[in-house]
C-alpha cells in the first residue's frame, strides 16, 4: 500500500498499475480519496484447476440463468457496491465507478452477468491486459448468481488461452472455487509473463449463448 492517492488516475495510468502489480482501492464509498494496494500474498485462480462442486455444475448444465456479456456495466457495478448480508460496507467509490466505466468503454474492462426473467440478479466484472484478467467484484441477488458468472468466466478465460486469473485477495467464496495465495514474486512471475502474451476475450462472440454444457466442457 502506498499511501492515499490525490493525483488524477487516468485509464492508462490504471493499466500500468495492473502491468506492475499494484490496484487501486478506497476505504469506502463515501470517501473521493483512493490508495494503491500491493498484497504480500496475491491470490490467483489457476485456470487448470477450477473447482466445480456437483452440486454448482448441476445448476451451470441446467441453464438456469442467462449468460450475458459486456451489456449492463453499470449496473454490474452498482450491484457490486451495494451492501449485502455478507457487507456492510463497499470499496467501491464515485471515482471507482466513472475509472472502470471509462476502462469498460476502451474496452479493456469486462463483465459477466446473470439474468433471469429480464432481470439482474448477479455478475462480476475485471480487466483485462494481455492474457491476464484481473477479478475486481462480484455480487448476487439469487443463489449461486455470482458463482455462475464466475464459472462461465473461468470457461471463457480457459477457452481464449489467458493464463493469469488475479483474485487480489483469497476469501472463503474464492477458496471454494479454487482459489490460492502465491508470494508476490511468484506472482510478479506469472504476471510478467501473462501481460506480454495475447488472448481474445471474444472466442465466443458478442451476443453468442452460451450453454452451461458449453462452459463445463472448456473446463
Amino acid at each position: 500500500m502506498a499511501g492515499i492517492q490525490r493525483v488524477e488516475i487516468t485509464p492508462e495510468i490504471l493499466l500500468k498499475a495492473y502491468a506492475a502489480g499494484i490496484f487501486p482501492m478506497a476505504e469506502d464509498a463515501d470517501d473521493p480519496s483512493l490508495f494503491w494496494v500491493e498484497p504480500k500474498t496475491r491470490g490467483i485462480v489457476p485456470l487448470d484447476a477450477v473447482h466445480v462442486s456437483r452440486r454448482l455444475a448441476r445448476t451451470v448444465r441446467q441453464d438456469v440463468f442467462e449468460i450475458r456479456v459486456d451489456t449492463d456495466f453499470d449496473a454490474v457495478i452498482a450491484g457490486c457496491a451495494a451492501p449485502d448480508d455478507d457487507r456492510e460496507r463497499t470499496w467501491i467509490n464515485a471515482r471507482i465507478r466513472r475509472l472502470y466505466g471509462d476502462l469498460f468503454d476502451l474496452g479493456h474492462c469486462h463483465t459477466v452477468e446473470t439474468w433471469r426473467d429480464g432481470r439482474l440478479v448477479g455478475g462480476l466484472y475485471g480487466v483485462r491486459l494481455g492474457a491476464a484478467f484481473f477479478g475486481e467484484s462480484m455480487f448476487h441477488r439469487e443463489r449461486d448468481a455470482s458463482k455462475v458468472a464466475f464459472v462461465h468466466l473461468c470457461a471463457r478465460l480457459r477457452a481464449a488461452r489467458f493464463n493469469l486469473l488475479d483474485a487480489q485477495f483469497v476469501t472463503d467464496h474464492l477458496a471454494s472455487l479454487g482459489a490460492v495465495e502465491v508470494p508476490r514474486g511468484a506472482y510478479q512471475a506469472l504476471l510478467s509473463e501473462a501481460v506480454e502474451e495475447e488472448a481474445d476475450w471474444w472466442v465466443w462472440p458478442a451476443g453468442m449463448t452460451v450453454p452451461g454444457a458449453l462452459a463445463l466442457e472448456a473446463l
